[in-house]
Parts: structure tokens; sequence; C-alpha cells
């Protein structure tokens, strides 16, 4: 699905227990190719293969993966993507030691996902020149460390990652955060930009913004 010119879901399905879980993925197209949002859970590359396939792309095109934070469900997948795209590793620098290696992921209690090096560590306010205008990133620590939510100023629309998730459809604060303080001081940030609709890792792609941000602060 194209949320608009440029910017894509990758939506892929996980089965756990008695039920199926979405994650949402995204693919942004910029003039140098694309860069894959996420790299979802280890094993779910081929359905991130063929979200890109529907979206006209393939692994030749992928030249950057961004990775929101730390957690297995959005770099557990990341080995793969690099075997397959060899894409340029990009994360927050208080994300990358999770990724790389250099620190145990949190919240995992067994083994690890296989680490993989971080090319390109960014900090707060960066920015990527892409076909649906600037992708800043923004610093939304609370529910990991190093968390990045992005915005496209110009669509006013925001991949939120997990600073925010979509029950039933309407935006609500993130799942089980680590920071409560932190947590609610990004969703203070993301409110103070204009928004329209957001795409949300857990929930997906709703016509919701600001409004509905400024009342998870509440």
């Amino acid at each position: 699905m194209e949320l608009v010119d440029g910017v894509h879901t990758l939506p892929v399905t996980l089965e756990l227990e008695d039920r199926d879980v979405t994650l949402n993925p995204a693919a942004v197209e910029t003039d140098r190719g694309v860069v894959l949002i996420d790299a979802g859970c280890p094993g779910i590359v081929d359905q991130l293969e063929t979200g890109l396939e529907a979206a006209g792309f393939d692994w030749d095109d992928v030249w950057a993966t961004l990775l929101t934070h730390q957690d297995v469900d959005h770099a557990g997948g990341l080995e793969d993507v690099v075997d397959r795209a060899d894409p340029v590793v990009i994360a927050h620098r208080e994300c990358a030691p999770y990724i790389d290696g250099r620190l145990e992921p949190i919240k995992m209690t067994d083994r690890r996902y296989p680490a993989v090096a971080v090319d390109v560590e960014l900090t707060e306010g960066e920015r990527v020149r892409t076909v649906a205008g600037p992708m800043e990133a923004y610093h939304t620590p609370g529910h990991a460390p190093g968390h990045l939510s992005l915005y496209f100023s110009e669509e006013r629309l925001l991949l939120s990652g997990d600073a925010l998730h979509a029950p039933d459809g309407t935006l609500d604060g993130p799942r089980g955060p680590l920071d409560e303080a932190k947590a609610v001081g990004s969703i203070e940030t993301l409110a103070t930009l204009e928004i329209e609709r957001t795409l949300c890792y857990h929930g997906g792609f709703v016509e919701q913004g600001t409004d509905a941000i400024e009342t998870c602060c509440q």
C-alpha cells in the first residue's frame, strides 16, 4: 500500500500462539533507491520480499535499512535483509550497540538475534531526502533506548515506530515502555508536529495525527 507518493507499507504477519499479529515495516523511495524502515523478525524476509515486489521493487533497489530501535520484531530479521540486499545499516547511536553486539538486546531472555554492524549512527534531527520530501529523524526514547520516529513534514506523515501504536485503529502511546516518563516526553515532542496521518508498526496506518497524539499525553 502506498501511503503517499514514495512511502509504502510492507505488512508482514506472524503466528503467535492462537492469533496472527501484523507488523508494519515501510519502504521509502529516494534518488538512491529504497530505504527499508525496520527489518522485522527472524524468518520474515520472504514476506518482506513479497511486499517489496508488490510495491514494484526488489532487493537490488534497497540501498539502506533504517531501524527504529533494537527490539527483535524490528531488528531480528536484519541479518537476512543484509544477506539479500547488502544495504547501509542505519540506527540511532544509542541503539547501535544493541544491534551490533556490544550490548545484549533488552527484553530478550534467551539467545539474542544475530548481531549486525551499524554503518551510520544517527542523532536528533538528521534528514534524508526522499520522493516524499525530507524525512526527519526524531529521537523518541521511552519504549526503547535510541528509538527513532520519522516525520515527513511536506506530507504531514509520521512513521511512529513503537513510540505510538494504534489498537483498534485509534492512536495510543507505546506498548510496554521501559521508561514511562521518557515515553510521555516523546509523545509530547511528536504532538508539536503538524501530523495528519500516522503509520504505527503495531496497528498500521491511521488517518490521525496531532490532535489524537495530544490526547495520548493527557
